[in-house]
């Protein structure tokens, strides 16, 4: 729980932008210890799924300049080489300094905006929820290691308290600061971790300016809320079709049982891996009962050299009999995207109708919900 709650601490420490664009392009200035001096700056985009370097400079005098445009604001991070984190900062078309922390790049100051100054309402709000993380997470560990899960509980309970006051606060700025695309940043982090409902998250997105909803996170927050209710309990699963392993399309609806799993994993997720012979056994035993399955698979992981072969190879090796299919193109898959997949293995459970009744089911539990439908 304190890992997934991390990010958001990150999330918050972005800064917030207007999209009222008056130059043709951005000037990042920096200045930092000139103990820096002749190390390499780098400019990246922060959208996790789909990350790419945007510009490289060096650090010479203590001073560091980024110059170039963006069509509209985003979220983007400064990384030093050598030095651990990065300054998250929100990337528009004006002229923005930054006094570099070499300590404590996530500290750095960053100024020359209205957003900026946005900034600093969720930092403060953030940062007493990112020095008890670091706190309560070691009490946590201790505690652990000890077998005191009564002390693990409490710790539990005392973080979640923080930061669900944490998150009404968030609310009440997220609902105020409506033209900044920090604000949406923040509900776009609510809606993946699942610290608001989605009917709230839909009326603050409703809330937003026509800028801040065209915005790459604005669209994100509208994609995620349709995924979210399109596959919500008692729905019927979305169709989809996507190649197999020897390259024909194979579709949901063309597969469905009795009962029907579908199953988001990858070859390079072990904890997928972990669970695959669990699922061997639930497909073993109740296939002929009406059980179907088709996996689909997020590999296309940047860090693979050749995704299709380990896939098929991790296919062989678990003895996965079922269907399965993928389009080898890691989160951003157009499945993974139609089902709001944020983190695998994660799975649907259909009925004859299709319909969603179950998820994300493991183990014993994944058996004895099949065992209930089938036996």
């Amino acid at each position: 729980m304190i890992k997934k709650l991390m990010l958001l601490a990150f999330v918050v420490l972005a800064v917030s932008c207007k999209n009222n664009e008056t130059k043709e392009g951005y000037v990042i200035t920096g200045s930092i210890d000139k103990a820096v001096d002749g190390k390499t700056v780098r400019l990246r985009n922060a959208d996790l799924n789909n990350s790419f370097f945007v510009d490289s400079t060096v650090v010479k005098d203590g001073k560091l300049t980024f110059t170039g445009a963006v069509e509209s604001p985003d979220l983007y991070v400064i990384t030093i080489d050598g030095m651990v984190g990065g300054t998250p900062i929100v990337l528009e078309n004006k002229d923005i300094t930054i006094e570099f922390y070499k300590d404590s790049l996530q500290s750095s100051v960053v100024k020359g905006s209205h957003e900026n100054d946005i900034f600093q309402v969720f930092k403060k709000i953030s940062d007493p929820i990112r020095a008890k993380n670091e706190t309560m997470g070691q009490a946590y560990m201790a505690a652990r290691n000890t077998g005191d899960t009564i002390q693990m509980t409490a710790i539990q309970d005392e973080f979640k308290k923080i930061v669900d006051e944490g998150n009404a606060k968030n609310l009440e700025a997220i609902k105020k600061h409506n033209d900044v695309v920090t604000s949406a940043a923040i509900l776009e982090n609510l809606v993946q971790t699942k610290g608001i409902d989605l009917d709230k998250a839909q009326e603050l997105y409703e809330n937003f300016t026509e800028p801040v909803k065209n915005s790459r996170i604005g669209k994100s927050i509208a994609a995620i809320v349709n995924a979210s209710k399109a596959t919500s309990m008692g729905s019927v699963a979305p169709n989809f079709s996507a190649p197999n392993p020897e390259g024909k399309m194979v579709a949901l609806n063309d597969i469905k049982g009795k009962v029907t799993i579908i199953d988001f994993w990858a070859a390079w997720c072990a904890p997928c891996r972990r669970e695959n012979p669990n699922v061997v056994k639930v497909y073993e035993k109740y296939h002929d009962k009406g059980l179907e399955i088709i996996g689909v698979s997020l590999d296309g992981n940047p860090r693979q050299p050749n995704a299709k072969d380990e896939w098929i190879k991790a296919i062989e090796q678990d003895g996965l009999q079922w269907h399965q299919v993928s389009n080898l193109n890691y989160f951003e898959d157009p499945i993974a995207k139609l089902y709001n997949i944020q983190a695998i293995p994660a799975t649907f459970i259909l009925d004859s109708e299709g319909k969603i009744i179950a998820k994300d089911l493991r183990g014993a539990d994944l058996e004895a919900k099949i065992a209930e439908l089938l036996d």
